[in-house]
């Protein structure tokens, strides 16, 4: 007789969240006939942010220390709206260059981070913004704007708006800070 020893591992405070996520992520719009919707909204969105025909779409979302923020109120600023998780190991790893953006370019450019924490992670949000140091404000997402925004499907995934506010880039994954600071340039030359 054989005895084997299984170990069965506990499950750490991010995987439940990330499981959550996953789910929801794909199950919005599971029926055949908004599913079919959904990718033709996705598509449309995709292709008019491809050819920077796209207005970003205004949001009002509370804000980590209580106020309402509205896209809108950043007119005439670039906006790198970034859509992200305390538990997202690539936005944890992106966090650094998007406080370093906010820092170089703060009186042209505008970091907004849109958590999509739920309730078991949004106690995490405040101390991961002390820690990182996340000099921009952090809203609070709602399933509206993971709508408005063309389904958002991973994270990160971050929008660059214009001054004009017109969306003119979208990126999935982490993207290097280079990246970020040489659409900005070309963006500042084009105002």
């Amino acid at each position: 007789m054989i005895n084997y020893k299984v170990r069965i591992m506990k499950p750490n405070k991010y995987f439940f969240p990330a499981l959550f996520m996953m789910l929801t992520f794909n199950a919005i719009g599971c029926s055949k006939e908004n599913n079919e919707e959904n990718v033709t909204l996705k598509n449309q969105v995709n292709e008019q942010v491809n050819d920077n025909k796209t207005k970003a779409p205004d949001f009002n979302l509370v804000s980590t220390d209580g106020k309402k923020i509205n896209l809108s109120d950043y007119k005439g600023k670039i906006v790198i709206l970034d859509f992200w998780a305390t538990w997202c190991g690539p936005c944890r790893m992106g966090v650094p260059d998007l406080v370093s953006i906010q820092k170089e370019f703060k009186d042209k450019v505008i970091v907004i981070g849109i958590s999509l924490d739920d309730k078991r992670t949004m106690d995490d949000i405040l101390p991961f913004m002390k820690e990182y140091g996340i000099n921009y404000p952090v809203v609070y997402g709602t399933n509206q704007v993971v709508v408005d925004y063309g389904y958002i499907q991973a994270i990160p995934t971050t929008f660059i708006i214009n001054a004009r506010g017109f969306i003119v880039d979208q990126y999935v994954g982490l993207v290097a800070k280079e990246k970020y600071v040489n659409r900005i340039n070309s963006l500042m030359k084009e105002s």
